[in-house]
Protein backbone atom coordinates (compact mmCIF):
# COMPACT_ATOMS: atom_id res chain seq x y z
CA UNK A 1 0.00 0.00 0.00
CA UNK A 2 2.79 2.41 0.88
CA UNK A 3 4.38 1.96 -2.56
CA UNK A 4 1.14 2.92 -4.28
CA UNK A 5 0.74 5.99 -2.06
CA UNK A 6 4.37 7.04 -2.60
CA UNK A 7 3.87 6.83 -6.38
CA UNK A 8 0.90 9.19 -6.23
CA UNK A 9 2.66 11.52 -3.80
CA UNK A 10 5.57 11.85 -6.21
CA UNK A 11 3.23 12.68 -9.08
CA UNK A 12 1.36 15.29 -7.07
CA UNK A 13 4.12 16.86 -4.99
CA UNK A 14 7.08 16.26 -7.28
CA UNK A 15 10.02 13.86 -7.13
CA UNK A 16 11.01 14.35 -3.51
CA UNK A 17 14.51 13.70 -2.26
CA UNK A 18 16.83 11.51 -4.27
CA UNK A 19 17.07 7.93 -3.05
CA UNK A 20 20.14 7.17 -0.95
CA UNK A 21 21.67 4.99 -3.69
CA UNK A 22 21.41 7.86 -6.19
CA UNK A 23 23.15 10.20 -3.74
CA UNK A 24 25.84 7.59 -3.04
CA UNK A 25 26.46 7.16 -6.77
CA UNK A 26 26.70 10.91 -7.28
CA UNK A 27 29.08 11.14 -4.32
CA UNK A 28 31.32 8.42 -5.75
CA UNK A 29 31.39 10.20 -9.13
CA UNK A 30 32.26 13.47 -7.39
CA UNK A 31 35.14 11.76 -5.56
CA UNK A 32 36.40 10.32 -8.87
CA UNK A 33 36.30 13.78 -10.47
CA UNK A 34 38.08 15.32 -7.48
CA UNK A 35 40.76 12.60 -7.50
CA UNK A 36 41.39 13.17 -11.21
CA UNK A 37 41.59 16.93 -10.77
CA UNK A 38 44.01 16.64 -7.85
CA UNK A 39 46.13 14.10 -9.73
CA UNK A 40 46.32 16.46 -12.71
CA UNK A 41 47.67 19.10 -10.34
CA UNK A 42 50.47 16.89 -9.06
CA UNK A 43 48.96 15.14 -6.03
CA UNK A 44 49.13 11.38 -5.63
CA UNK A 45 46.08 9.62 -4.22
CA UNK A 46 47.20 7.27 -1.44
CA UNK A 47 43.81 6.10 -0.12
CA UNK A 48 40.10 6.60 -0.71
CA UNK A 49 37.03 6.37 1.49
CA UNK A 50 38.89 5.76 4.73
CA UNK A 51 36.34 5.01 7.43
CA UNK A 52 36.49 4.49 11.13
CA UNK A 53 33.88 4.44 13.84
CA UNK A 54 32.63 8.02 13.88
CA UNK A 55 34.46 9.41 10.87
CA UNK A 56 35.43 9.27 7.23
CA UNK A 57 37.97 10.82 4.86
CA UNK A 58 37.10 10.86 1.16
CA UNK A 59 40.64 11.10 -0.26
CA UNK A 60 44.13 10.97 1.21
CA UNK A 61 46.82 12.38 -1.07
CA UNK A 62 50.49 13.24 -1.10
CA UNK A 63 51.64 16.64 -2.29
CA UNK A 64 55.40 16.74 -2.08
CA UNK A 65 56.20 15.80 1.51
CA UNK A 66 52.76 16.81 2.82
CA UNK A 67 49.87 14.47 3.49
CA UNK A 68 46.56 15.97 2.39
CA UNK A 69 43.20 14.78 3.74
CA UNK A 70 40.47 15.82 1.33
CA UNK A 71 36.74 16.23 1.94
CA UNK A 72 34.74 16.16 -1.30
CA UNK A 73 31.35 17.89 -1.29
CA UNK A 74 28.77 17.95 -4.06
CA UNK A 75 25.95 20.43 -3.59
CA UNK A 76 24.00 21.50 -6.65
CA UNK A 77 21.78 23.81 -4.61
CA UNK A 78 23.04 26.79 -2.64
CA UNK A 79 20.38 26.50 0.07
CA UNK A 80 21.89 26.89 3.53
CA UNK A 81 25.23 28.07 2.12
CA UNK A 82 26.11 25.37 -0.40
CA UNK A 83 28.98 22.90 -0.35
CA UNK A 84 31.49 24.90 1.71
CA UNK A 85 29.01 25.68 4.48
CA UNK A 86 28.14 21.98 4.77
CA UNK A 87 31.62 21.28 6.15
CA UNK A 88 30.72 22.43 9.65
CA UNK A 89 32.66 21.82 12.89
CA UNK A 90 30.97 18.47 13.37
CA UNK A 91 31.96 17.27 9.88
CA UNK A 92 35.47 18.60 10.36
CA UNK A 93 35.72 16.61 13.58
CA UNK A 94 34.66 13.43 11.80
CA UNK A 95 37.30 13.93 9.09
CA UNK A 96 39.99 14.69 11.69
CA UNK A 97 39.04 11.59 13.71
CA UNK A 98 39.31 9.38 10.61
CA UNK A 99 42.65 10.98 9.67
CA UNK A 100 44.08 10.37 13.13
CA UNK A 101 42.80 6.79 13.14
CA UNK A 102 44.34 6.14 9.73
CA UNK A 103 47.67 7.66 10.79
CA UNK A 104 47.70 5.43 13.88
CA UNK A 105 46.98 2.32 11.78
CA UNK A 106 47.40 1.71 8.06
CA UNK A 107 48.97 5.13 7.44
CA UNK A 108 51.53 5.00 10.26
CA UNK A 109 54.38 5.11 7.71
CA UNK A 110 53.20 8.66 6.89
CA UNK A 111 53.03 9.83 10.52
CA UNK A 112 56.14 12.01 10.17
CA UNK A 113 54.65 14.11 7.36
CA UNK A 114 53.06 17.53 7.79
CA UNK A 115 49.29 17.26 7.30
CA UNK A 116 46.71 19.53 5.74
CA UNK A 117 42.93 19.37 5.40
CA UNK A 118 41.56 20.45 2.02
CA UNK A 119 38.11 20.44 0.46
CA UNK A 120 37.02 20.00 -3.14
CA UNK A 121 33.62 21.55 -3.79
CA UNK A 122 31.48 20.64 -6.79
CA UNK A 123 28.31 22.44 -7.73
CA UNK A 124 27.29 20.05 -10.50
CA UNK A 125 27.62 16.25 -10.79
CA UNK A 126 29.61 16.50 -14.03
CA UNK A 127 32.39 18.51 -12.38
CA UNK A 128 32.13 21.55 -14.64
CA UNK A 129 32.37 23.79 -11.58
CA UNK A 130 34.94 22.56 -9.10
CA UNK A 131 36.74 24.54 -6.41
CA UNK A 132 39.78 23.31 -4.48
CA UNK A 133 40.14 24.87 -1.03
CA UNK A 134 43.65 24.26 0.24
CA UNK A 135 43.79 24.37 4.02
CA UNK A 136 39.99 24.44 4.31
CA UNK A 137 40.23 23.74 8.05
CA UNK A 138 42.75 22.74 10.68
CA UNK A 139 42.94 20.05 13.31
CA UNK A 140 43.02 21.50 16.80
CA UNK A 141 46.08 20.04 18.49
Amino acid sequence: MAGWLDGWRKRIVGGGPAPAQDRAGAGARAEDLAARMLSSRGLTVVARNVRCRGGEVDLICLEGVSLVFVEVRLRSRQDFGGAAASIDRRKQGRVILAARTWLAGPGRAHGHRPCRFDAVLLTDPEGRRMEWLRGAFEADA
